[in-house]
């Protein structure tokens, strides 16, 4: 009897948020021509001559295959070599890009960090904090009693009240501490978040990697993209190995993270 309760609660704690069922992507970009003199005539060609097919159309399958499922609570790490189609999959996750075949199956509302919260260069970080929020579905009134605790996780006015300066003064880390910060701010049924903890000074790291341990207790699903293994040590359950769109490896963070390394030398 108590097998029977204790794998009944197991299940019940499982609770998918997201299903990934054989997804491809595919981009289409026109493949031809070198630029120059003649390239405008060239294209304007291409275009009268649709009729006769897609010449000059190239296919970049950039996703093959990927099937998986994660559950609430969990931190999943993506990681593989650049153009491995990491970014790519999160942009299907969060129904930005379509799927040539297979389908993205989600639990609640995904959000992809710096497109939920987009930044506006010409607002203040004061302004972007409100706008954000209200972008990803806060009332006024928690973004109001949130503010302080956004704009001091960022960290973004420790040398300077930079939180009163338009966007566009800041440096690039700095834009993108601030939407990480606007986002870690609201629970998520499911965050994606991609290299926005390479930005910043160590101690920006451990702040970021502690909120995403928080947003799993508070029963949502983490997905994160970095080049940087200790990071993914740091916050990750379980990683999802890619390597030119095919899903390589899915299992427990250090045995996927060993066999990467060995492989790849990283």
């Amino acid at each position: 009897m108590a097998d029977e309760t204790n794998r009944a609660g197991l299940a019940e704690a499982r609770v998918p948020t997201v299903i990934a069922d054989d997804v491809h992507i595919v981009y289409r970009v026109n493949g031809g021509g070198s630029g120059g003199r003649g390239s405008a005539t060239a294209a304007l060609n291409r275009i009268l001559r649709r009729d006769k097919g897609n010449r000059g159309m190239r296919e970049v399958h950039a996703v093959r295959g990927v099937s998986f499922v994660a559950y609430r609570g969990e931190a999943i790490g993506l990681i593989g070599t650049n153009g491995s189609g990491k970014s790519t999959l999160l942009r299907a996750i969060a129904g930005l890009l379509p799927c040539e075949r297979g389908r993205v199956y989600t639990d609640g509302q995904p959000s992809l960090l710096g497109v939920n919260a987009a930044l506006m260069g010409d607002l203040t970080g004061e302004r972007n904090v409100i706008l954000g929020g209200l972008a990803m579905g806060m009332s006024r009134e928690e973004i109001k009693a949130r503010y302080q605790d956004i704009v001091d996780f960022s960290g973004i006015n420790e040398k300077g009240d930079f939180i009163t300066l338009p966007m566009r003064t800041y440096s690039s880390g700095m834009g993108a501490r601030l939407r990480f910060a606007i986002a870690a701010a609201k629970q998520h049924d499911v965050l994606m978040i991609d290299e926005a903890l390479a930005t910043g000074d160590r101690k920006f790291q451990i702040r970021s990697e502690q909120r995403i341990r928080e947003l799993r207790k508070e029963a949502g699903t983490v997905f994160l993209v970095s080049h940087s293994n200790k990071s993914i040590r740091d916050t990750c359950d379980r990683v999802l190995w890619l390597e030119k769109g095919e899903l390589l490896m899915d299992g427990p963070t250090d045995e996927v993270l060993k066999a990467y390394e060995k492989e790849t030398g990283k």
